[in-house]
């Protein structure tokens, strides 16, 4: 196939690098990865026989430079295999992660590369710091291992990686399977009828003309629940959830017991430690300890919480009460209701006056939708984004509404990573996962997530790095979210808050009483909010600490689960974990395994840095240039937690964290 009839054989020539999507068709995938592959090993036996002595910029800067063509096509197709699936991605899907899988472990295990890694010298503190990242990721691979482990492990990495993708796969068909019909429109007593209107539209995009449809978010918490005010159908919403990914109940089994199988060829006891190792916990110790201070208070405050539940709801209530229920004491305490903010949260107000405008003002950036350029959905919007001074600074992506080829959630990707050694600069994208109105209005919770992922493409945009290994959010996994929650701050602060929160037919701001009452509830259901998660973590940490598929070979995973959650403290029936292990695809198939840890972890960072703009003046241009300068830009050029002490002057406190969420 020649370079003009496969785009991704050459470089694109768009601004920025950004992927010709208009040409590209799922033809050009397979190719593309084939040769991708071919290359970058060609460009690994060009280092191992080079005759000349191993010098950092003939082997490390070289494998840097490799696997441009594989960079390429791997980030628009994993992009497309998130954001907007078919059949036919689907299937490439199958066979090509095992073969990458298979293809890393070609060059980690390479033992000619590997000792010529080992014979560099670096000349200078960020070499240093970039050869021995390379040294580890080389070891944490296995290319000290000898040639019969290495041989299981290669086994072991190719079929987790198939495991990995059909977890995702029948994850998305079963939560498409599973969405909610309703025929009778008198069922949704409680929504608004924007919502129902949506719900109406997003059954007639599925052929389901005259009735409505109710799809489902990834965790187990479905937005609807907080409103309806039928019992019934507030418990087929929640069964529906609950009960998604059966067919992967066999595959995480197999999965957590290969983890556990490679930890120990690689010298851990299992899977957690493994993980830890490379990460700023340092130890699973450390996490323990995290958890174990968090679990007793967060259990005692949702017990707090359910008790006030059941005063109102005058019966005991069950998971698919909890969110109505809590609506109604956060209006009987509060004074407020959710359907009454959602006028004022419509989608490109807070994106433009809220995310955007936030950015501006901290960091100096500009935003300039560029209609002349494509994303690879009809719904993505186009950004190029400038620096202070009007020079470019990279492209911004966002792709934020629902759809049944959409995995469920929301996450930043990069499709064209920042790097001086390249000349590249950042293309990044946001997802999230907001059902498409006339016009589209969220709720709270959902402008927090467009702030949250916002924080991420900061982190990507932000990048001033020479090498890609240390691109924008290649940072330990436990660090990876620090910088997005720390954005969050911003969706409630005054100023910002004042410019995006308008209703969105008269262009009002929010009244100041319904604001101050908004801000009131902060700290109301944090024990439910704070268990949930907990409960999903200390999940993790089960399946990858303690299940050894041996003595729990005759146990189902519904069993493990109940006896985990037990164990742990965390077995509260009315607040189900944020997400059971068959759809749990942070820890099977999105990176996070014996990570979902991480959120909190990086949120005690996040809270003492919200302190750290507090005390300095909040939004303030200096505050954003030292916060950029000191950790966004950074991005893992530089030790995650020495960055932290620098910018912090001190190791972060817990304390902010515990108050926030109203554990002390």
């Amino acid at each position: 196939m020649t370079s003009a009839a496969n785009p991704f054989l050459s470089p694109s020539t768009l601004p920025y690098g950004l992927p010709p999507f208009q040409e590209i068709r799922e033809e050009h995938y397979a190719p593309a990865f084939e040769q991708g592959m071919a290359e970058q090993i060609a460009e690994v036996e060009a280092i191992t026989g080079n005759p000349e002595p191993a010098t950092f910029e003939n082997t490390v800067e070289a494998l840097e430079r490799s696997g441009a063509l594989l960079e390429r096509v791997s980030a628009v197709f994993f992009n497309q295999a998130s954001s907007d699936t078919t059949p036919g991605v689907q299937e490439i899907q199958k066979d090509v992660t095992p073969r990458l899988a298979k293809h890393a472990d070609a060059i980690h295990l390479d033992a000619e590369l590997f000792a010529r890694i080992q014979a560099v010298e670096a000349a200078d503190e960020e070499q240093r710091w970039l050869l021995k990242r390379y040294l580890t990721d080389f070891t944490r691979a296995g290319a000290t291992l000898g040639p019969q482990d290495q041989a299981r492990l290669r086994e072991i990495n190719e079929r987790l990686s198939a495991l990995g993708t059909a977890f995702q796969q029948n994850l998305l068909a079963d939560t498409n399977e599973r969405a909610v019909v309703v025929e009778d429109v008198a069922e949704l007593d409680g929504l608004s009828q924007d919502a129902i209107q949506g719900l109406a539209d997003q059954a007639r995009e599925r052929g389901l003309d005259g009735r409505y449809l109710i799809t489902l978010v990834l965790p187990t918490g479905q937005p609807t629940l907080a409103e309806l005010t039928n019992r019934s159908l507030r418990e087929r919403i929640h069964r529906a959830s609950a009960g998604r990914g059966a067919a992967n109940a066999e595959l995480i089994k197999e999965i957590a017991v290969l983890r556990r199988e490679r930890a120990r060829l690689l010298g851990y006891e299992n899977h957690a430690e493994y993980v830890l190792a490379d990460q700023t916990a340092g130890t699973t110790r450390a996490v323990t300890e995290m958890l174990d201070r968090l679990v007793p208070p967060a259990v005692a405050n949702a017990r707090k919480e359910q008790a006030d539940l059941e005063e109102i709801a005058g019966h005991p209530i069950q998971p698919w009460d909890w969110a109505f229920y809590s609506e109604k004491v956060r209006k009987a305490r509060y004074d407020i209701d959710s359907r009454r903010m959602r006028p004022y949260f419509e989608l490109n107000t807070v994106l433009e006056k809220g995310v955007f405008n936030a950015a501006s003002r901290l960091y100096g950036v500009t935003f300039h939708e560029r209609p002349d350029l494509y994303g690879y959905h009809p719904e993505v919007r186009v950004f190029e984004v400038r620096d202070e001074d009007g020079s470019p600074l990279g492209l911004f992506l966002g792709d934020f509404h629902a759809r049944a080829s959409k995995r469920g959630g929301a996450w930043m990707n990069s499709l064209v990573k920042q790097s001086g050694l390249e000349g590249t600069r950042p293309v990044v994208v946001n997802n999230l996962n907001i059902v498409k109105g006339e016009p589209t209005l969220m709720t709270f919770d959902e402008v927090n997530t467009m702030f949250h992922e916002f924080g991420h493409a900061l982190h990507g945009l932000f990048s001033d790095v020479r090498h890609p290994r240390f691109s924008g959010t290649s940072v330990p996994r436990d660090f990876v979210e620090y910088p997005s929650q720390v954005n969050e701050m911003w969706a409630t602060h005054p100023e910002i808050l004042a410019e995006y929160a308008r209703h969105h037919e008269t262009g009002e701001p929010m009244p100041q009483d319904l604001v101050d009452r908004m801000l009131e509830t902060q700290k109301f259901n944090q024990g439910f909010a704070t268990l949930e998660y907990l409960a999903a973590t200390l999940l993790d940490w089960a399946w990858h600490t303690a299940y050894d598929g041996d003595g729990d070979a005759g146990e189902d995973v519904e069993e493990f689960e109940r006896r985990a959650l037990r164990e742990a403290g965390v077995d509260l029936p009315t607040v189900p974990p944020r997400y059971r292990s068959t759809y749990f695809a942070h820890i099977w198939a999105s990176g996070y395994s014996a990570g979902y840890y991480s959120y909190i972890w990086s949120e005690v960072l996040d809270a003492d840095t919200v302190e750290w703009f507090n005390e300095n003046g909040g939004l303030r241009r200096e505050n954003g240039d030292t916060f950029r300068r000191a950790l966004l830009s950074r991005g893992g050029s530089v030790d995650s937690m020495t960055a932290f002490r620098d910018f912090r002057g001190r190791d972060p406190e817990i304390t902010p964290l515990l108050d926030r969420r109203g554990l002390l």
